[in-house]
């Protein structure tokens, strides 16, 4: 992997200095490693001082999203795990993790999922459970110091929004698709630009789904570094004496908006939760 490779490299820069790894000859140019051709000695470049001769292995490395989703992953297994056990074991009154775990559960199952879908809501709950929490852990994974912002991550909320589109598309009706290909009440003359923008609406809906989730969820980290870039500010331009007598102003800030922050997880794991069996409900629903 590339980021593996960099250890091997000193501060050359150029591709003259040749690190051979695995029977493979790398260069580093401009900050990238790149792997000779086979027969090559050497970094050759072109006129725009590109490397002519070499690739960019394919890099395959754990990133720091990765490494939090497989964090939020364990903690999910661990919680649910623990939490299930204890339900199997205990038939009375539930106590610890799952006194806080049930009531989620029963909460997206009772005032999210079957008021929006229907009769046939139990085919899709595990998929809008599994949503809910995965995007709610990584929201408050996202928020420990050093943790990665996964669902601040535009990538992150595409692959999730993507999912639903499939899941909606797939699962709608006659009824569904015939309102998007005969919209009912519309005259002959007006079909031509009705369809083209009901088969646009179909993919408007995961695209909100995905600038929302996205967009809020990064709000709330960029105000936060905001405030702390405030103290290093006030330090560069006035000196240690404001950076100091700023510093308690900034974090009291920061704690309130880590709270406020705490909430936005919540309520953004249920708002996608929500749109989302919305848009199932509204392809699977049978018109009369």
């Amino acid at each position: 992997m590339a980021h593996s490779y960099l250890a091997n490299f000193t501060t050359t820069n150029d591709g003259h200095h040749v690190v051979e790894v695995n029977g493979h000859k790398l260069v580093r140019v401009h900050g990238k490693i790149y792997k000779l051709n086979d027969g090559q000695q050497n970094a050759t470049f072109d006129d725009q001082h590109h490397v002519s001769n070499a690739t960019i292995p394919i890099d395959f490395s754990i990133t720091k999203n990765v490494a939090s989703m497989f964090v939020a992953l364990v903690l999910l297994l661990l919680f649910f795990g623990i939490s299930g056990f204890k339900a199997k074991k205990n038939k009375s009154a539930p106590s610890g993790l799952l006194s806080f775990l049930e009531p989620l559960v029963i909460f997206v199952r009772d005032d999210i999922v079957k008021p929006n879908i229907g009769k046939n809501y139990k085919k899709y709950l595990p998929y809008l459970l599994t949503l809910f929490f995965f995007i709610l852990m990584n929201n408050l994974v996202g928020l420990l110091p050093g943790s990665a912002n996964v669902t601040g991550n535009i990538a992150i909320t595409l692959v999730l929004s993507f999912i639903t589109l499939l899941v909606t598309n797939i699962s709608g009706n006659k009824s569904y698709w015939g309102h998007i290909f005969n919209p009912p009440g519309v005259p002959l003359a007006l079909m031509p630009i009705m369809i083209p923008i009901e088969i646009v609406g179909i993919f408007t809906k995961p695209f909100a789904l995905m600038i929302r989730l996205f967009a809020n969820i990064s709000a709330g980290h960029i105000i936060i570094l905001s405030l702390i870039s405030l103290i290093f500010m006030a330090q560069s331009g006035l000196g240690d004496v404001a950076a100091w007598s700023l510093s308690p102003v900034a974090v009291i800030f920061v704690l309130f908006m880590d709270l406020i922050e705490v909430l936005v997880a919540f309520l953004q794991a249920y708002i996608f939760t929500l749109l989302t069996s919305l848009f199932i409900g509204l392809a699977t629903v049978d018109h009369h």
